[in-house]
């Protein structure tokens, strides 16, 4: 969306928050354009050449294997070999491209390929070798890359996969120019969010350091309300020294605690001053007697990344060049050319594969201090963030506070009612101003946090609404946006109705379902499972259960998940095995595609163990892994995925499985200990004996 679209989107409603916003804030920023990808802009994505063709990847591979899905898609179209198609990254001198978001890739970029490649076919076979292509569209049904068989539904060598192992791949921290320097913006031990900025330092000092280039007090824009200073040096390990040296004293304008935050977005409190504004679902439950009243609270999780972000920057004759590991170059692209006064043709953002990035990627930040750190020294510089600085001052999912209340009759339920408090998601307060968030709020609210609230299962009367507020770390898009969250509030209401009916939890929940395809899953899972109930047990100490969970993913990709854990009488909880059904239409790789569940799996063993950032006196205290741990390949239990075969268009993979795994997890411990999950991560002690 163009910044005058979004202010004609929203409305009148927005008139008078412009008037009292603009004195503080004089511009939109910088939004991201989004354009669907069609038949016409995927011919700029195939080529053919001297007798090679070469696909230049039109989303950012970042682990998820989309190059070597969309090859398939191209070699399958094309009736060609493999080898016989070279892949590269897009840069933004290509038309624009959406951003790699949304378990998308697939779901939308595979037909307008598969056209493409078909058009293209069919000129070669006329003897067509040169000039442009004219798009013939054909029927879904038509196209070869739509058929189970061959490379559709087969797992080749993974596309760059020898690269990886080799070294040969490059991300951007890899990327070397001549006369490169090394540079790192440094900022106040505080959230961006709050106002801060250095007020003193000691320069004489860090001029002593080997390596010393420069201190840059403009940094670019300021991230948040953080402003930096930057520091250049020839060598990345003199970067330390040099902020030592420095012995900066900063000014902070606020010290925000976690007690605040929670306080801020406590649903009971909420509830108390009326009706949340944002309805999901419109239902008016009957009465004010519930059967059962259950709170969740969820908090802040960090994307964990493997790869903390970087970028090279380097500046020739009034252009600037950016190599990174973005999930959206273009949006980069847009808000370098904004910030330097540059025409947008005047930037050039080079993607590299990313070592991970689950949402966190989107903004311009490292980008950013590389750009204006190399225009101070007139020589390319490398930004790359530590991962203290990943934590400290990178976006965040935010917490969430649940109540749920339902009312049942007859075995079934009868009335649900879902009502969170929590912070922005897509509408990120690390990209938008106050006047411009509280637009969004008043308009559309924020569908990345409704995410995942409309239940997948029939009942009389369902109410589903949340209010977000500013909160003074900045939240963002996190895998899965709200689907996260929500299925595991969701799931965890659903295995206490069937509870509260005597039901199995497996049977409750088809007898509230009218979606086949979710039904299919929740079948199967139970068959590969051997689900015989919820299995509660003990021995020698040892508890065990077993939990079961199910939901769709933005209204079209399924999964159903099965969940063993063993509980000690410290309280400790391992879980011990998982399976998995999932159906999200055709499969193109199927590998890849249990990869990526696996991937979802072990993210709701951390979400419901060990996701959580601790803010302490304004910051957000954990600077690596052991303070803000992910779950060690020894936690990770035995995984077992299964694929529904399915003739329906594919339906993206990347994040579905997030929707069943925290659930089936929390109640797998429910069952195993007799006490419902609701303050994440769990503690030890509430379930030792």
């Amino acid at each position: 969306m163009r910044r005058r679209a979004f202010l004609a989107a929203t409305g009148g409603g927005l008139i008078a928050l412009i008037g009292a916003g603009m004195a503080a804030w004089n511009q939109v920023p910088v939004i991201p354009k989004r354009p669907e990808p069609d038949a016409d802009a995927a011919f700029g994505w195939i080529v053919h050449r001297d007798g090679r063709f070469v696909l230049t990847l039109p989303r950012v591979e970042m682990g998820q294997g989309i190059a070597t899905a969309l090859k398939q898609v191209a070699c399958t179209e094309l009736g060609v070999a493999w080898q016989a198609i070279a892949l590269q990254l897009h840069d933004t001198s290509s038309p624009p491209v959406k951003a790699t978001v949304g378990s998308e890739s697939v779901a939308l970029f595979a037909e307008p390929l598969a056209q493409a490649c078909s058009s293209l076919r069919d000129a070669l076979e006329a003897g067509r070798l040169e000039g442009p292509v004219a798009v013939s569209t054909r029927p879904l049904s038509a196209l070869r890359a739509f058929r189970a068989g061959g490379l559709i539904g087969a797992s080749p060598e993974l596309a760059q996969g020898r690269d990886i192992v080799t070294g040969a791949a490059l991300y951007a921290a890899d990327v070397v120019r001549p006369g490169l320097l090394h540079g790192r913006v440094l900022r106040a031990p505080a959230s961006p969010e709050v106002g801060s900025r250095a007020s003193t330092w000691n320069r004489s000092e860090a001029e002593k350091i080997p390596g010393f280039v420069a201190v840059v007090e403009d940094c670019g824009s300021a991230n948040g309300q953080a402003k930096g200073l930057g520091i250049v040096a020839s060598r990345p390990a003199a970067l330390d020294q040099i902020a030592e040296a420095l012995a900066i004293e900063w000014t902070v304008d606020s010290l925000p605690e976690q007690a605040d935050i929670a306080r801020a977005i406590d649903i009971d409190t909420a509830l108390s001053k009326g009706k949340l504004g944002n309805r999901v679902m419109d239902g008016a439950p009957e009465g004010t007697s519930f059967d059962i009243s259950m709170r969740v609270d969820i908090p802040f999780a960090a994307h964990a990344q493997i790869e903390p972000r970087a970028a090279v920057a380097e500046w020739k004759h009034g252009r600037l060049m950016i190599w990174s590991g973005t999930q959206d170059a273009f949006y980069v692209r847009d808000a370098l050319a904004d910030v330097f006064g540059l025409d947008p043709g005047a930037v050039t953002v080079q993607t590299m594969r990313i070592g991970g990035a689950f949402g966190g990627k989107v903004l311009c930040r490292a980008e950013m201090e590389a750009a204006a750190l190399a225009q101070a020294v007139g020589a390319p510089v490398k930004v790359q963030w530590t991962r203290a600085q990943e934590f400290a001052f990178g976006y965040h999912r935010p917490p969430s506070s649940h109540r749920l209340r339902l009312k049942l009759s007859g075995g079934r339920i009868t009335d649900w009612d879902h009502q969170q408090m929590s912070s922005h998601i897509l509408f990120t307060s690390a990209g938008l101003p106050v006047w411009m968030q509280a637009a969004t709020d008043l308009v559309v609210g924020d569908p990345g946090v409704a995410r995942g609230m409309r239940i997948p299962y029939w009942v009389d009367r369902a109410r589903a609404a949340y209010d977000t507020i500013r909160l003074p770390v900045h939240s963002g898009p996190w895998r899965g946006l709200g689907a996260g969250p929500n299925g595991l509030v969701v799931e965890s209401a659903m295995d206490e109705a069937a509870r509260t009916a005597g039901a199995d939890p497996l049977a409750f929940r088809l007898d509230h379902i009218r979606d086949p395809r979710l039904a299919e899953v929740l079948r199967r899972v139970g068959e590969t499972a051997n689900w015989q109930g919820t299995a509660a047990a003990e021995h020698n100490g040892i508890r065990t259960g077993r939990g079961i969970a199910c939901g769709i993913y933005k209204e079209n990709s399924y999964a159903a998940v099965v969940a063993d854990v063993a509980v000690e009488t410290t309280g400790h909880i391992r879980v011990t095995r998982l399976w998995c059904t999932h159906d999200c239409g055709l499969v193109i790789n199927p590998d890849q595609v249990r990869a990526q569940c696996e991937g979802n799996l072990v993210w709701s063993i951390g979400m419901l163990l060990s996701d959580a950032l601790q803010i302490e006196a304004g910051r957000i205290t954990a600077e690596n892994f052991h303070e803000n741990p992910i779950p060690r390949l020894t936690e990770v239990p035995p995984i077992i995925v299964e694929l529904i075969a399915s003739d329906m268009p594919p339906s993206g993979a990347g994040e579905t499985a997030i929707v069943a795994g925290p659930g089936a997890i929390a109640n797998a411990i429910r069952a195993a200990t007799g006490v419902r999950p609701a303050r994440f991560p769990l503690q030890a002690e509430v379930f030792a004996t």
